[in-house]
């Protein structure tokens, strides 16, 4: 990606919803399904914000999110962001075990979008950043251009592989290159991990979360600038959620960070979809 801009900044939103409550924690309390309820309040917080910084995103939605929420999805479609598949019910791949199960999980969801949204993803993420063993090839098998679940680089693009074998008597095979490119991600640069509280005893889930922005903002630019100095068009793809950014003092930080960003020289903010393009024409698969 050899052009004038010297990195490149993919802000991304997770509109999980009430879906990531319902789906893999099964909540039945009004309570813990309001925490997914507050991501529609955010997303339209996120939007205004967008527009006054005429910067373009990514919202990875699941169906159910699209049609429990559809004006709200159609306006991510209107102001020209890009939507990118995550699931119907936040489902995790590797849960589901066969390659049918997900296959009608990956088509429930692209039905949903296409039906509220008109549109069809060409981009992937997967709930919980789990892929199953099908993942790539049933993307490949949908017409997916690029997935966003991997952590296999940090600031640079790469082809996704099909048919690795894991041994525990023996080496890591990997498997072959495959028409898909892989936008990696990291946990480090996702919201939740460091501000959502969890407590799920039957799960033995305790995430105390709450970090301070501040805390968070500092660990952002530090990964930031490390990429600026050392990685030459590298690619900054920041993993949010509504519920969880839009917070007030979290959407400070946002806006501050955002202004931070944009104080870089030749940094340019795009849809993740744009930046795994861009790695295409540069990289053609196989070459």
């Amino acid at each position: 990606m050899t052009d004038m801009h010297r990195a490149t900044v993919c802000l991304t939103f997770d509109f999980d919803a009430i879906s990531v409550w319902i789906g893999p924690m099964g909540a039945k309390s009004p309570s813990m399904i309001s925490r997914g309820e507050f991501g529609a309040v955010a997303a339209r917080r996120i939007l205004k914000l967008l527009e006054r910084e005429h910067i373009p995103a990514t919202f990875f939605t699941t169906g159910h999110t699209a049609e429990t929420y559809p004006e709200i999805v159609r306006e991510i479609a209107a102001a020209g962001h890009e939507i990118g598949h995550h699931g119907y019910l936040h489902e995790n791949p590797l849960a589901l075990e066969t390659r049918e199960r997900e296959r009608a999980v990956l088509e429930r969801g692209l039905e949903a979008l296409d039906h509220v949204a008109g549109v069809r993803p060409v981009g992937y993420r997967s709930p919980s950043w789990d892929n199953s063993p099908y993942t790539v090839d049933l993307l490949l098998e949908a017409g997916f251009r690029y997935e966003s679940s991997l952590m296999g680089n940090d600031f640079r693009p790469y082809w996704c592989r099909s048919g690795d074998a894991i041994q525990d008597d023996g080496p890591f095979l990997f498997g072959d290159t495959v028409d898909l490119v892989e936008m990696p991600v990291s946990w480090i640069l996702d919201d939740w991990p460091h501000f959502e509280y969890l407590s799920l005893r039957s799960a033995g889930i305790n995430a105390p979360g709450h970090s301070a922005p501040s805390k968070v903002e500092e660990v952002w630019q530090g990964e930031f600038t490390f990429m600026y100095r050392d990685i030459p068009n590298g690619v900054f793809t920041l993993t949010m959620h509504p519920q969880v950014i839009g917070r007030g003092h979290r959407f400070l930080m946002l806006e501050r960070l955002i202004s931070w960003l944009k104080s870089h020289d030749g940094v340019r903010f795009t849809t993740l979809g744009a930046a795994a393009d861009r790695f295409r024409a540069e990289y053609p698969c196989g070459s």
